[in-house]
């Protein structure tokens, strides 16, 4: 098949693009920087420039394609809000009608449980959950506009896959981040600690769009996680131990740490500078964050391919290089 994946040279598209082509598809990779992309491009990958801004570029890269695996976006706590529509919203926009120009067979969207997030408890979620009148985030509103163009339009046969915290080596956005700032000393454990997420593997977010491409049934959401629920405290402290840093993280309550992400977000909005903390990551640190992976093993048959603890374990080995 020829697929084209945007966000290419990000992780996921990488890890993606590694999977099809060992499997003999022919494989676009849509993205701004390909420094990192080197090897793919030498096993075949076709690399293309263009930003999700580009309409018209990204609308002629649909051509003489039977799939569009769509991973680009903007994904950041914060930034300005025209940024995240103009790339979330726009982008997906032009993608879907690059896709009903080419008549393209099959669109597989990668969306976020931050749709969906209330910044209070999720536990067992599953798809059927609303929209939230407010919501956590820029990055989480645009992303929730990406889902509806899609499913307005139902002649594009199309899978909106939301996978929770991905992660794996060569990631720079997740434990990455928390390393830094436990390198800094600027890592305190936000609330009780005891609460409970899920996590997916890039192995089994990549198996997962595997299965999209061909399963049959279209037009549908999914969570796609792990399937364990771990709590994330504790998780954390294993991954500092493991790279010989503190453990001994200091503890802010839930509240103090709510009040200071907002003083911290109104500063930035005078300055212009990101904050330290918002108020979504500290919810993200807080709050019990599962889902139900049901549909998507029924409809999809999506079952994860490595386990949280082995995940983590390469992830470690990776980082400590």
């Amino acid at each position: 098949m020829r697929i084209l994946i945007t966000g290419g040279t990000g992780f996921l598209g990488k890890n993606l693009a590694q999977a099809l082509i060992a499997r003999g598809d022919t494989v676009t990779l849509l993205g701004r920087n390909f420094t990192a992309s080197q090897q793919l491009i030498a096993l075949g990958a076709l690399p293309l420039y263009a930003d999700l801004r580009d309409h018209d570029t990204v609308i002629r890269a649909c051509r003489n394609q039977d799939v569009v695996c769509h991973a680009g976006a903007l994904s950041a706590p914060w930034g300005r809000k025209r940024d995240f529509y103009a790339i979330n919203v726009g982008g997906t926009a032009a993608l879907i009608a690059g896709c009903r120009r080419a008549d393209v067979a099959r669109l597989v969207h990668i969306s976020s449980p931050a749709t969906i997030f209330t910044g209070g408890d999720h536990i067992e979620t599953d798809e059927s959950a609303p929209y939230p009148q407010r919501f956590s985030s820029h990055y989480a509103a645009s992303k929730k506009l990406a889902e509806e163009l899609v499913r307005a339009a139902p002649d594009l046969p199309s899978v909106i896959l939301r996978p929770k915290a991905i992660f794996g080596p060569g990631d720079q956005a997740l434990l990455p981040r928390l390393i830094a700032a436990a390198r800094a000393g600027r890592l305190p454990q936000i609330g009780a600690g005891r609460n409970r997420v899920d996590m997916t593997y890039i192995d089994n977010v990549v198996h997962a769009i595997l299965l999209s491409i061909t399963a049959p049934a279209a037009g549908k959401t999914y969570f796609i996680t792990n399937g364990e629920h771990i709590v994330l405290w504790e998780l954390i402290r294993t991954v500092l131990a493991a790279l010989g840093l503190n453990t001994n993280l200091r503890r802010v309550p839930l509240p103090i740490a709510f009040t200071a992400a907002s003083l911290m977000e109104a500063r930035a909005t005078l300055t212009g500078q990101e904050p330290l903390l918002t108020r979504y990551t500290v919810a993200v640190l807080a709050r019990h964050q599962t889902y139900t992976i049901a549909a998507a093993q029924r409809d999809l048959g999506y079952h994860p391919v490595v386990s949280v603890a082995d995940g983590v374990r390469r992830t470690i080995a990776d980082l400590a290089k």
